[in-house]
């Protein structure tokens, strides 16, 4: 007998939204909204940087003032109520929270730090702040390089009380604003995104036609990185996006704190699609999303007043009037054995992923969830020894539906790579139902990068990792 998996079905985008009429900023805020004293023993105020070398500054805001004070109105647009005049409600996420321009929920800390911050006051009922720039403009010139950073710090929760808690640096492309209904074709840059607490990042670009098309909507062309230390919650770290015109094909490059995690190239998609969502500025938008089809709605254990903390947001730029030259190579090499691959590597245990989740294991412990075609994760520095690896064998699970089918593949390096090993998986009898299978290696020898890539013929879920293993 098949199970039905409980679970949402795949990670919704952070789904564009609108930007809002003078008279909406006039909206009334939610009363009894009371911002509580803020801790700032972990604040660690800093003016925004020089440039990085070869960039010079286009536009930047460090958010120097008072205490209390809101944000430039000058640089910012204040987003009120469920959704833009006109676009989609709840802001097109599922998403509860209403925002405002009361100071409780978005104001400078004087101590050069923007903080937005959600509250939920007596009757249940959650209040937060979205903000998007003025300008919509920001573009790299013909043959360089635009790049859009912030530094900043997370909401300071985890387990519980980060439940349902989702704040998120990311941008829009220009033509979206004022008609609300042309997403994603317009093209969403997410710098920075991160839900329930994770000491994750998540990068995505969101474009083509929802659902499915060329970008994988709703899940778009995303991957993450993890493991941060100290964690993103309870330090600064600095996000970035690199849209690089002066490479051909163009990429777009992701960066927490200087390290390049995930790019997407021009040759990913068609060219209709890429020049749809890139043949324009955009504007950038910081938030704090409460509840909504990503993270799940909040619980009465859910933490009230703590704020996403943001030191400084900068766009920078670079070049100009050059020839396209060949891209940069965008697979970092082997880190150098710092996994074995005989012992059980855990699958929610990756450096980068692509398209999937990490869900809980009935009985204890996590696995890769959600993994559909297109789908892949990386584990670096796999140290193989010297004697040949001839097989890989992975704990799998299925609940898809009849029909639906595909394969599990090894590459080596790189995700492109021709598979290194390969077997086939359907449904299991449900999502919690395991099967140890193997797959065949041609003899593996050193340190590689493994990637485990997903195949199928068709669009759907077709299969769980709880862990993979190598054998001679």
């Amino acid at each position: 007998m098949v199970t039905v998996d409980p679970r949402p079905r795949r990670l919704p985008p952070r789904l564009a939204v609108a930007a809002l009429g003078a008279a909406a900023l006039l909206a009334p805020v939610v009363a009894g909204a009371v911002a509580p004293a803020a801790d700032l023993s972990r604040v660690v105020p800093a003016a925004a940087p020089a440039p990085p070398a070869g960039f010079g500054t286009v536009w930047v805001d460090d958010f120097a003032g008072s205490a209390g004070s809101l944000p430039s109105s000058a640089n910012w647009i204040f987003d009120i109520g469920h959704s833009y005049p006109g676009g989609a409600p709840n802001w097109g996420t599922g998403e509860i929270a209403y925002h405002t321009n009361n100071p409780a929920n978005v104001s400078l800390d004087g101590a050069g730090n923007l903080r937005i911050t959600p509250l939920r006051d007596g009757a249940g009922n959650w209040t937060s702040a979205r903000i998007e720039t003025q300008r919509t403009d920001f573009q790299p010139p013909p043959g360089g390089t635009l790049r859009i950073e912030g530094r900043m710090q997370l909401p300071n929760v985890s387990g519980a009380e980060a439940q349902g808690i989702w704040p998120a640096f990311w941008t829009l492309g220009a033509p979206f604003r004022g008609v609300y209904t042309n997403w994603p074709s317009v093209g969403e840059i997410d710098i920075m995104e991160n839900v329930n607490g994770a000491n994750t990042v998540w990068g995505t670009l969101h474009c083509g036609v929802a659902p499915g098309g060329p970008c994988n909507e709703f899940t778009g062309l995303g991957s993450s990185r993890s493991g941060h230390s100290p964690s993103l919650q309870s330090a600064f770290h600095t996000y970035a996006i690199e849209w690089d015109r002066s490479v051909s094909p163009q990429q777009f490059r992701w960066y927490v704190d200087g390290v390049h995690y995930h790019t997407v190239s021009q040759n990913q998609v068609d060219a209709a699609t890429w020049a749809n969502a890139t043949n324009h500025g955009f504007f950038v938008i910081l938030n704090v999303a409460v509840g909504g089809s990503w993270p799940g709605a909040p619980t009465a254990a859910t933490a009230s007043g703590r704020p996403l903390l943001v030191d400084y947001v900068a766009v920078y730029s670079r070049g100009g009037g050059t020839t396209p030259t060949t891209p940069p190579a965008t697979t970092p090499p082997p880190s150098g054995g710092g996994r074995d691959a005989y012992g059980l590597i855990q699958a929610e245990s990756y450096d980068e992923q692509q398209g999937i989740q990490v869900v809980a294991v009935d009985g204890g412990g996590q696995k890769i969830g959600y993994v559909a075609n297109g789908d892949r994760v990386l584990f670096r520095g796999v140290n193989f020894g010297s004697t040949p690896a001839r097989q890989f064998r992975a704990r799998v699970a299925s609940g898809a539906a009849g029909g639906v089918s595909g394969l599990v593949e090894v590459r080596l390096d790189s995700p492109t790579a021709a598979p290194a090993g390969t077997f086939a998986i359907g449904n299991t009898g449900g999502w919690q139902s395991y099967r140890e299978v193997p797959g065949g290696l041609p003899g593996v020898t050193g340190t590689h990068d493994v990637w485990l890539t997903f195949t199928s013929g068709q669009p759907a879920d077709f299969v769980d990792v709880d862990w993979l293993t190598f054998a001679h």
